[in-house]
């Protein structure tokens, strides 16, 4: 039972810290139960101990997936089940490996060799094809962001570095007082705990306090049309949604308003790609910018493209029975007094939705399957850049990110090296109902606006749009589940940060630092464990 309460105690903690209703000092101790029950299974004369701290481990991480990301249900039953159950293993497998190296070796090399996993871990959660890198240690902190201006230089990484580095510290304090029994050891680890807190966010609070956004503005109109995606976006036709956003923009547009930003894939009748850029709802929006020589129009909608030659086809490309070849796409587009339509092509999918994980494996298996984790079940198309919606003077240069790849942080610097000096966020978080999915995913856009130093314009279909700065305060907001429309001024950037030029450099270290590690731990003798 004590082994029970404290997998339950460090899931409960790590949950309580977590936003947008947690606090997050509360992370820096939530490991330490589960690394306290998994030293007395790896010391004690108990049977099959890899298999009780993995049971354990997967309690504890089973218990913060489900507290903090239970409102994936209310898009899809499966998906929410598949997401907890597999992200929980993949943490407790992490914990497991710890447990076998932590018998061959030092605390020192073992705690090394646990926080420089954990960090590969995360990063492989960004990058590889079931990606869901939600609950990554950095984001943690995304609601109290004057804590962690410094991600300017670390990213979300510095963040996840961070928390191990004071919960491996607390724990040490632990197994030194239980060994020798003297409290100045406690009061030691507690003035170690508390400069390891403080002097980060002390840093952190001097920056955010000294920051000063300044240079040119951009006057801009965010969109919130509040549309039912499971009733009515569907149901009505292109047009009939461009004459609702110009109802809306009406209430807000001025002759000095530069962008109006309209949701992800609010246009959702789908067209052929040549068909839209010379259609009839392009034309209205062409019209409409007739009475407002400076704006831009950037939206999201929903295309695809048909063709017969195989060649042209990809993994990603859908079939017809007649044999015909398709690509479909989430995309964004702008229309400005240029002649041309700007486009870009979401490239970071949510899982099942959009993208069939590993499809060079599965669609020769099983064909063109498609797990359905909530919204329109089809493979999307991806392009593997960055592109920036420039208006006509290039003056103003939009940054146009779609939902779920606001979540990625390297990923999101590949817009300003393109020479983005605002970001664009068009999103639909109508999916979880009001639930924290639209909170926390609002919250983890205040981190790329700390990374890149980039204000954020965000237009989501039913909430919460609104416009953030390059500190990552959030300005003025409309609420979940109301119609409107929203003017804000931002400040535009052209410098890079540090993270912008480097990207997840933390990785890179903590990657070489764990192969040495590994090298070092089985290439010399076989020590007993203990402390260094």
């Amino acid at each position: 039972m004590r082994h029970l309460a404290l997998a339950i105690a460090s899931g409960i903690i790590l949950s309580f810290g977590w936003p947008t209703w947690g606090f997050p000092l509360l992370l820096f101790f939530g490991f330490v139960p589960l690394l306290i029950l998994e030293r007395e299974i790896r010391l004690s004369t108990l049977k099959r101990k890899g298999w009780r701290v993995f049971l354990f481990a997967y309690i504890a991480f089973l218990t913060w997936n489900i507290i903090k990301t239970n409102w994936l249900w209310f898009s899809s039953e499966f998906g929410a089940i598949f997401a907890i159950t597999v992200n929980s293993l993949l943490m407790a497998l992490v914990v497991l490996l710890y447990h076998h190296f932590a018998k061959r070796t030092t605390f020192f090399k073992s705690t090394v060799f646990l926080a420089t996993l954990w960090i590969c871990f995360e990063k492989m959660h960004l990058n590889w094809d079931f990606s869901w890198p939600w609950l990554n240690l950095g984001n943690g902190f995304s609601d109290y962001i004057s804590w962690v201006q410094w991600y300017e230089y670390t990213g979300t990484f510095g963040g996840t570095l961070w928390v191990w580095i004071v919960n491996l510290g607390v724990f040490k304090s632990y197994i030194l007082y239980k060994e020798f029994n003297d409290k100045k050891i406690v009061l030691r680890g507690s003035i170690k705990t508390g400069i390891y807190i403080l002097v980060p966010i002390l840093i952190s609070l001097a920056m955010y306090s000294s920051y000063k956004e300044t240079g040119e503005t951009v006057n801009v109109v965010v969109l919130q049309p509040n549309i039912d995606p499971y009733s009515e976006k569907y149901n009505v036709s292109n047009d009939e949604i461009a004459t609702l956003l110009f109802e809306l923009a009406d209430t807000k547009v001025t002759q000095e308003t530069h962008f109006v930003i309209s949701p992800e894939t609010v246009f959702a009748d789908n067209e052929r790609i040549e068909v839209f850029e010379t259609g009839a709802t392009t034309q209205r929006i062409r019209d409409y910018l007739n009475d407002y020589p400076n704006l831009n129009f950037l939206s999201g909608v929903s295309l695809f493209k048909v063709f017969d030659d195989p060649k042209q086809a990809t993994l990603q490309t859908n079939t017809f029975d007649n044999g015909l070849f398709y690509n479909t796409y989430n995309s964004a587009f702008m229309i400005s007094p240029k002649p041309e339509m700007d486009l870009y092509h979401k490239s970071k999918l949510v899982v099942g939705v959009e993208s069939t994980p590993y499809v060079g494996i599965i669609k020769p298996l099983l064909g063109d399957i498609m797990l359905d984790l909530g919204g329109t079940v089809a493979m999307k198309t991806t392009q593997d850049y960055r592109g920036v919606f420039k208006n006509k003077d290039n003056q103003f240069a939009a940054g146009p990110i779609i939902c779920y790849e606001s979540v990625y942080g390297e990923f999101v610097t590949g817009y300003v090296r393109n020479e983005a000096n605002f970001l664009a966020i068009i999103t639909n978080d109508a999916w979880w109902g009001e639930t924290q999915g639209h909170k926390q995913h609002l919250s983890l856009a205040k981190l790329r606006a700390v990374e890149t130093r980039r204000s954020i314009a965000r237009s989501a279909n039913t909430g919460i749009s609104g416009f953030i700065n390059q500190r990552g305060d959030v300005g003025e907001t409309l609420a979940y589940n109301t119609k409107g429309a929203l003017a804000g001024t931002i400040y535009l950037n052209e410098e890079f940060t540090f993270y912008v030029k480097y990207g997840d450099f933390i990785y890179r270290i903590a990657l070489f630092i764990l192969i040495g590690v590994i090298l070092i731990a089985f290439t010399k003798r076989r020590k007993d464990v203990g402390m260094e």
